[in-house]
């Protein structure tokens, strides 16, 4: 608890702007589930929790941009209330990729970090890189996998696959270079937010834009963040 609370004091002001938006945004929509009647919508319990999972998941990304360990709490909040909403809806893949994969993966990244703490701040886990060659090779085969799940989510039909496609294979390979302490990962992530961001302006839905475009944001910073502890601290990180 006690580096929970330290953790909370190194917010940014630009970063509490970001969370009190996503905040209104998601209050917003509990509101309208509260007081609307339309048919198909969340009902208002799901809406609550929907309303969780953007602050958790918003918390988490800033503390995964800082190399917090802190941010394993919020995710998983975040991924356990995302399941929820899927078992709801009856999206099943989706929720088997969050339950068998996401989730060990999260369980396995925080016992990893805990393993490699920083040697000045015990609040952060240590950086690594991988070499030229080796990212470039993962380009390469994320290039093919992409293709190759668009052409099977194809037989599905659907009306955002090359997005979907991406995001699903561009998403864990980006969790588990995260788990094993790659700063490269950040640079999956911004494509994975920007295809995203690019996602829910085609199928408009506030909370989860928002939720998106302050994560393309965050990725940002945490690709500057990640660099820069690898290099200041290179000895120790290595």
């Amino acid at each position: 608890m006690d580096n929970l609370i330290t953790s909370l004091k190194t917010l940014k002001w630009y970063e509490i702007l970001m969370i009190t938006v996503m905040i209104f945004i998601a209050a917003n929509s509990l509101y309208d589930a509260i007081f609307s009647n339309e048919l198909g919508g969340n009902p208002l319990w799901l809406a609550a929790i929907n309303f969780i999972s953007a602050i958790a998941g918003i918390l988490c990304v800033f503390f995964v941009a800082k190399a917090s360990i802190s941010n394993f709490i919020f995710s998983l909040v975040n991924t356990l209330s995302y399941m929820i909403f899927l078992y709801y809806w009856k999206i099943y893949g989706t929720f088997c990729l969050e339950l068998f994969f996401y989730l060990p993966m999260i369980i396995f990244a925080w016992i990893n970090w805990v393993k490699h703490k920083d040697n000045y701040d015990k609040n952060l886990t240590k950086t690594k890189s991988l070499t030229q060659l080796q990212f470039a090779l993962i380009i390469l085969m994320l290039v093919i996998v992409t293709v190759i799940t668009h052409g099977i989510l194809l037989k599905f039909s659907g009306n955002v696959i090359w997005f979907d496609a991406a995001t699903l294979s561009f998403g864990i390979v980006a969790m588990i270079l995260s788990a094993f302490r790659y700063w490269q990962q950040y640079i999956l992530w911004i494509i994975i937010d920007v295809v995203s961001v690019g996602m829910y302006i085609q199928k408009f839905d506030p909370v989860y834009l928002t939720k998106r475009s302050i994560y393309l944001i965050v990725a940002i910073i945490g690709l500057y963040n990640w660099l820069k502890l690898h290099k200041t601290r290179n000895l120790e990180n290595e």
